[in-house]
């Protein structure tokens, strides 16, 4: 009896998207307060002492014209993700950087800052004591520093005080788009939407995208519709690639890599000489002699005659890229090379993609 062949299903959840159901970035420029001495030196940070004297003013103190000296306050930035359909007054997560030459936000407090979207509108507040992650701590010869002390974050340091104002439930259309754009995948994802449906509702456009339609009478709208087809399951489809980090050594391919008949051979010249000098003294009391080092020398020469040339047969099997190349007894980089002279000679049926 033949084996069944293995498929790899996922759910359509897993897939792919909702469009216009996205995170936004926020971005604000706020002060912390209450460091001790390890803030901006206002000399190298102009711009911390102009945040301060606005400050005071907008507080009803004028500083304008006096010279500070103060090192417990920062300039940061402040950013921060906006959830898709947050609401006014729920809380999320910020994050704290300094701007200028301070040396640690450890113990400070945000002051209340104002978070804006890329369209320059307020969608939130931010305000709270700062936590850090590392720490530093020095003396007159030495230093230690652990983590990045000049940034930090805020749970729940902000409230969201505007919603970024799209509506899911009036549409009557949506686009999925897809995590990793493959046409064979689009496809597939649209007619297994479509037998759960028993309908064409469903219709991939491109290679990133699958339209949706929603059925006027459907149960609940265009939510309960995005809810039952995220369970749909789909076999997605993948290219045959090879993805090379010359800098680590790693080496990552897919089940669908072919090779054509080729046969490959491995080997270098090393040379290693070793040098391990011995020394030589006299014996005991005696009146005559001197010591001394005498050098010993070994030379080892490896040509690599063991090596023997292996050959790969048309069409084989990820399994059998991965033995025929262990079985020249070469390393990840020797492999990295071996890959690149196959794409070379046009035996290798994969795009190889070079990283770091």
């Amino acid at each position: 009896m033949a084996a069944s062949p293995a498929f790899a299903f996922s759910r359509v959840k897993d897939l792919v998207e909702v469009q216009g159901i996205r995170d936004n970035m926020l971005v604000g420029y706020g002060l912390v307060v209450g460091l001790n001495g390890t803030g901006d030196s206002l000399k190298n940070a102009p711009f911390t002492q102009q945040s301060i004297q606005t400050l005071l003013e907008r507080l009803g103190t004028n500083t304008r014209g006096q010279v500070m000296q103060t090192k417990d306050v920062a300039a940061v930035m402040v950013t921060a993700n906006l959830p898709a359909f947050a609401a006014p007054g729920s809380r999320i997560d910020v994050s704290v950087s300094a701007m200028g030459d301070a040396k640690n936000l450890q113990g400070g407090t945000l002051l209340v800052t104002t978070l804006f979207g890329a369209d320059g509108q307020i969608y939130g507040l931010a305000q709270g004591p700062v936590a850090t992650g590392g720490f530093s701590a020095q003396g007159d010869a030495a230093s230690v520093t652990r983590g990045v002390p000049t940034a930090g974050r805020i749970s729940n340091g902000a409230i969201v005080e505007k919603e970024t104002g799209f509506k899911l439930a009036s549409l009557n259309m949506v686009k999925l788009s897809l995590h990793n754009p493959d046409l064979t995948t689009a496809t597939r994802i649209a007619k297994a939407v479509n037998a759960y449906l028993g309908g064409t509702g469903a219709e991939a456009t491109d290679p990133s995208n699958v339209q949706l339609s929603v059925p006027a009478n459907y149960p609940g709208g265009v939510m309960a519709l995005l809810t039952d087809i995220e369970q749909v399951k789909v076999d997605p489809d993948q290219p045959a690639k090879v993805i090379i980090d010359e800098t680590s050594g790693v080496i990552v391919m897919g089940a669908d890599v072919r090779i054509s008949t080729v046969a490959i051979a491995q080997g270098n010249l090393t040379i290693k000489v070793t040098e391990t000098p011995q020394v030589s003294q006299p014996s005991p009391f005696s009146q005559t002699g001197t010591t001394t080092t005498v050098p010993r020398t070994n030379i080892q020469v490896d040509d690599s005659k063991g090596n023997r040339m292996t050959v790969i047969h048309d069409g084989v099997s990820l399994q059998h890229v991965v033995d025929g190349l262990n079985a020249l007894g070469v390393g990840p980089r020797d492999i990295i090379s071996i890959l690149q002279a196959i794409k070379a000679a046009g035996a290798l049926q994969a795009d190889v993609e070079v990283i770091g």
